[in-house]
């Protein structure tokens, strides 16, 4: 059984528009010739105010402005949500406040009206500081952009990060050790590094599959992804998940409520949610196309697309996907407080047993872990525990 009430909320706001798409994302976002921003901020404000009235008596964790390119929304649009929220729910002084941005030269102008607004921590897609592999990933900024929006952030933002995009085409292993070198100039107390990964329906799909370009093998991945802990972890930036790193107590807020399986609304577009709500954990999304979701928010004051209560097995499921991937493991508490079973009463007893025997699991009394080998195999080691459930 869930928690009667879980007091803590993480709010998302998903703005769904880009420039450009770029050919390796899968996520839920556009390209317009225009925005009508007033019209998109009242649709926003509504759905925000419904939301509120779901849940009432919470206090807010974290908010993240996520999309798409939320950097494109106007300053004022940030500040009206931002202080919608805060008459609904009210925003503490200690309150996460995360922007996702481009180090776009335009999005740049707009850093210092962004912490005025309230934003108290910025995330730079950068992707890269070679101009070679900005064109290849689609991207319209040049390195020399990366570096002037991180000179900027980290004069106006108490907190920043930014993501790379590692394991290219053709890229050496010695290559990436001088990216690596030359980014830890900019990084601060957290960074976000991913594995470049080919996604169905996306232009790289097609391209991959008609061998225009060739990925590394699964043993340069690996020595890339090892090499990368190992660094990041001498100069203090430790790996808290797959793919993230922080010095400790600079973690992501709201996305550890992901990770940890806590409870998270969402608003926008294709925005997900998992509120707790009297002895049930429901689950939820909204419309993902942003001009249906537009038309329904206006009419009914909510894109919501489908509602459901999740099934101990389903929590389960969640559950395990989301905290092997943090370095402090999946707490079998929690497992047990939000599901009504131990995580041995779940699983099939054997494929514990040899994933531990193979050293990919560790299995405590209060965490069962991937161990750092056990990271490069995620995928086949959930696969395995979740499969026939018991």
């Amino acid at each position: 059984m869930t928690n009667k009430l879980n007091p803590y909320l993480s709010l998302y706001i998903h703005w769904p528009f880009c420039e450009t798409k770029c050919p390796y994302c899968d996520f839920n976002s556009h390209v317009r010739p225009e925005i009508d921003q007033e019209r998109w901020k009242r649709a926003l404000l509504s759905e925000l105010a419904t939301e509120s009235d779901l849940y009432p008596n919470r206090k807010i964790s974290s908010l993240f402005f996520g999309g798409g390119t939320p950097s494109l929304m106007e300053p004022d649009t940030i500040t009206a949500l931002l202080q919608a929220v805060d008459q609904h729910w009210g925003i503490g002084n200690n309150v996460e406040i995360t922007l996702e941005a481009n180090p776009n030269s335009v999005e740049k102008t707009r850093f210092k009206n962004f912490r005025s607004a309230g934003i108290n921590r910025l995330s730079i897609g950068a992707q890269s500081f070679d101009d070679k592999a900005l064109k290849f990933l689609g991207r319209t900024h040049t390195a020399r952009e990366v570096i002037a929006a991180l000179d900027i952030a980290r004069t106006t933002f108490p907190r920043y990060s930014f993501d790379l995009i590692y394991c290219r085409p053709e890229q050496s292993m010695d290559s990436w050790k001088e990216e690596l070198t030359f980014a830890l100039e900019f990084t601060n107390d957290h960074l976000s590094l991913y594995q470049l990964t080919i996604e169905r329906g996306t232009p790289f799909f097609s391209s991959h599959r008609d061998e225009e370009f060739r990925m590394p093998d699964e043993d340069t991945a690996a020595e890339q992804y090892e090499y990368t802990r190992d660094v990041l972890s001498c100069v203090g930036l430790f790996p808290y998940e797959v793919s993230n790193h922080a010095t400790p107590g600079e973690e992501c807020r709201h996305n550890l409520t992901y990770w940890r399986y806590g409870d998270y609304a969402g608003i926008g577009p294709g925005a997900h949610g998992r509120v707790s709500d009297s002895g049930n954990k429901l689950a939820y999304h909204r419309i993902s196309n942003p001009e249906n979701w537009l038309l329904q928010t206006e009419k009914m004051g909510t894109g919501l697309q489908k509602k459901n209560k999740l099934t101990p097995k389903e929590i389960l499921e969640e559950m395990v996907l989301m905290g092997l991937r943090l370095t402090e493991g999946l707490d079998l508490e929690e497992v047990k407080k939000q599901t009504g079973r131990s995580i041995e009463n779940w699983v099939n007893p054997d494929s514990l047993v040899l994933l531990i025997e193979e050293d990919l699991l560790i299995l405590t009394e209060n965490k069962l872990q991937a161990t750092q080998e056990g990271f490069l195999r995620l995928d086949s080691i959930t696969s395995m525990l979740l499969a026939n459930l018991a």
